[in-house]
């Protein structure tokens, strides 16, 4: 695993990736500083990570987009398969590498809240709180953008995706306030994931009998459920947006609350994205 942690830090630094990341997400968290901090007199530094956070849609792409599609283009996947290694420590090592990138900056935004302290009242336990929450929002979004760099060998098209999708679950609390709240609306929202979930299935594992056999297992749940009780659908896609979003957790740190559930919600869908990355390399292995 420390075999890939090195050669995956060695190469993001031999490139511009680290530095456009790093210089991206500083120059987003100097605004939001100078913009509250400085301007504004707000001694919360809370506000600031909320503002920078916005730059999660581009960044993590731009940081994610190679680590998987890269080595499916050359084709130098075939040489990690080759290592005495198992796929969760090809993939722990690559995740562990990004999350080092991740750190670097962030130690510095670390320093803001000291160096504002020096001229006014700065809460620091809340302030490190939510730097805290802040890392765990970001590694959650990198494990995301990892297992989308595996489902391909385009870096554009990885990245394309990882914007789309930190930009769907950025806005995803706005967007359920206008989705319709109908059972209806619902089940064919549903039916519509059931056939993106299947695409994924798909790029996964190679087999478009498996991906059909996963759509139409979920098409006629759907349909049962339905014919069972409809009204069990009221409601439920505004409430599945706004629960699944990752940038919502971070609200409550925020607002001064250190949330123990946002926590474990953020560590799951890390668990999650992993392990979808390990099974995505796996049945390339075998299917490659």
């Amino acid at each position: 695993m420390m075999a890939v942690f090195r050669h995956e830090l060695r190469s993001s630094f031999h490139s511009m990736t680290a530095y456009v990341f790093a210089a991206f997400l500083l120059a987003m968290i100097g605004v939001g500083a100078m913009l509250y901090n400085i301007e504004l007199a707000v001694s919360n530094f809370e506000y600031v990570l909320s503002f920078g956070s916005l730059a999660f849609v581009v960044i993590i792409p731009i940081l994610t987009m190679r680590s998987l599609a890269e080595e499916r283009r050359q084709k130098t996947d075939q040489l990690l398969y080759s290592l005495p290694l198992s796929t969760f420590q090809v993939i722990l090592g690559k995740y562990a590498a990004l999350l080092v990138l991740y750190l670097v900056p962030l130690c510095v935004v670390a320093l803001y809240p000291l160096i504002f302290a020096q001229f006014g009242e700065v809460y620091l336990p809340t302030a490190y709180g939510s730097l805290a929450a802040f890392f765990l929002l970001g590694a959650a979004l990198i494990a995301a953008g990892l297992f989308l760099s595996s489902l391909t060998e385009n870096q554009g098209l990885a990245a394309g995706l990882g914007i789309a999708v930190i930009l769907f679950n950025y806005f995803s609390v706005s967007l359920s306030e206008s989705v319709s709240s109908t059972a209806f609306g619902t089940v064919i929202a549903l039916f519509v994931l059931a056939v993106l979930l299947s695409l994924v299935v798909w790029r996964m594992t190679g087999s478009a009998s498996t991906a059909y056999a996963f759509c139409l297992v979920l098409c006629v749940a759907l349909v049962f459920l339905t014919y069972l009780d409809s009204s069990m659908f009221d409601d439920l896609l505004p409430t599945l947006m706004a629960s699944l979003s990752l940038f919502e957790r971070f609200t409550p740190f925020v607002n001064g609350m250190f949330d123990m559930s946002a926590v474990v919600f953020y560590l799951s869908v890390i668990v999650f994205f992993l392990f979808l990355s390990v099974q995505s390399m796996e049945k390339r292995r075998y299917n490659g």
